[in-house]
């Protein structure tokens, strides 16, 4: 039987993670706004080049911080799948037929009798 509890927690598990790339993601293309705007006004004399290398320093802390933590939920993401997937493949169908006398199947097929090995005399 599927445990049905196991499998909602890790595909909730999955969505969080994905849910949680997607906001870094915003965020990042925010942060890459907001420093081109600062860009813009250091370009149009609004601020001095210190403060945009100040501004330069913080932006790249910041993407760094959030490639980190895209690459966390991404990795998170694809644990989460993996556990799904093994969860699902262990759901084989088990193979059951309708005959005359009842239902016959349910049970492993039964493994073929191995042979013996021959052995070898050893030339000298």
């Amino acid at each position: 039987m599927m445990n049905e509890e196991f499998f909602a927690k890790t595909l909730k598990e999955f969505n969080v993670a994905g849910e949680l790339v997607r906001a870094r993601q915003e965020e990042k293309q925010g942060l890459l706004d907001e420093f081109d705007t600062e860009c813009k006004r250091f370009f149009y004399g609004k601020i001095s080049e210190r403060a945009l290398m100040s501004s330069v320093k913080k932006t790249n802390a910041e993407l760094q911080r959030l490639d980190s933590e895209i690459r966390q939920n991404m990795h998170k993401a694809h644990a989460a799948g993996g556990r799904a997937m093994s969860h699902i493949s262990a759901q084989a169908p088990v193979h059951f037929r309708a005959t005359l006398s009842g239902i016959v199947g349910g049970s492993a097929k039964p493994k073929k009798a191995k042979g013996h090995k021959k052995h070898h005399k050893k030339r000298r």
